[in-house]
């Protein structure tokens, strides 16, 4: 009993419905900002260069390239602050409040131009429809702070088991990083091999973005705030091989969606089990499994053993000097 108590205060509850419209807005202001890094930084392979990450305070764009010095932007989930710092010194800050798009827009502008940041971003969002140009949208302009610091609180719990679960994977596989463009976070594996030409579609996407992301043979998991009551946990392939959708995987309350074209499992779920990070590391695991064993992955060469340096220096040895 106390394990399961312990267990519903890390991992907290947060109701879709009671937040839909300050995720929404968020959603917004954090694509202006994931744009803001997008003008920066150079192309890295499946657009790794543009995600957020999850930071001990909200989520960060990490070190953003700018002349010969560097910057970054942090949403602070505690102080309700944007932060926008510099490498030679000066900072701003933009409040963290209901306000409309537009005026987070101009506000953030003119904070990256008060540190001699110039910047030029794609005006409107992406995945989203309709996408309302930023300079215009008054339609998306709340925030729940409490609500906004209880999704982050749930972001550090998923960030902390996905990454446990990265480190099992030796080959290919990307940060763990949070999508601006679809306000979800994720992790992709990747077996080594080209994929064919992807052909799906988003929202205000162009093709070729596409077709980047996809270009390699793929296992992806992520957690979406959307889609069950608590937000969902979602896996799925692409190529997606015979007898993907038919695999078993765990635990209960998993099922292979139709329309996503991908497995789920409800937040709640894990959430109110006994272990929710057993309960989730199953997920990832079984799901991934049902791509690479159909997919005929190189499991042997591909995976490994991240307590491996532990047995190497010994139980008793200490940690190396």
């Amino acid at each position: 009993m106390e394990e399961k108590t312990r267990a519903a205060v890390t991992w907290p509850r947060l109701r879709v419905a009671d937040w839909s419209s300050t995720r929404d807005t968020l959603h917004m202001w954090t694509q202006i900002i994931g744009k803001v890094r997008l003008a920066h930084a150079p192309l890295i392979n499946h657009w790794w260069q543009v995600p957020l990450y999850v930071s001990p305070r909200g989520l960060t764009t990490s070190a953003i390239p700018s002349g010969s010095r560097v910057f970054d932007i942090e949403f602070d989930f505690l102080d309700h602050q944007l932060r926008i710092r510099a490498s030679d010194g000066p900072t701003r800050e933009v409040a963290l409040k209901a306000m409309p798009v537009a005026d987070f827009y101009a506000q953030t502008m003119d904070a990256l131009a008060g540190l001699g940041i110039t910047t030029h971003i794609q005006s409107h969002p992406n995945e989203v429809e309709p996408a309302i140009p930023f300079a215009e949208d008054t339609r998306h302009a709340s925030y729940d702070g409490e609500a906004a610091r209880l999704f982050w609180r749930q972001l550090i719990q998923v960030d902390r088991v996905f990454h446990l679960f990265r480190s099992y994977f030796a080959g290919k596989v990307s940060p763990v990083h949070f999508f601006w463009g679809s306000f979800d976070l994720a992790c992709t594996r990747f077996s080594g091999r080209t994929a064919p030409v992807y052909r799906g579609q988003a929202p205000n996407v162009a093709t070729w973005v596409m077709a980047e992301s996809y270009s390699r043979e793929l296992s992806s998991c992520g957690f979406w705030p959307d889609g069950s009551a608590e937000g969902t946990f979602y896996s799925y392939a692409y190529p997606e091989p015979n007898g993907f959708a038919e695999y078993p995987v765990g635990p209960d309350g998993a099922f292979y969606s139709e329309q996503y074209k991908e497995f789920m499992l409800p937040y709640e779920t894990v959430r109110t089990s006994d272990d929710p990070d057993r309960r989730l590391l199953e997920f990832l695991q079984t799901t991934y499994t049902a791509a690479a064993e159909p997919g005929h992955w190189d499991r042997g060469v591909l995976e490994t053993d991240p307590t491996r340096w532990e047995r190497e220096r010994g139980a008793t040895s200490g940690f190396p000097a």
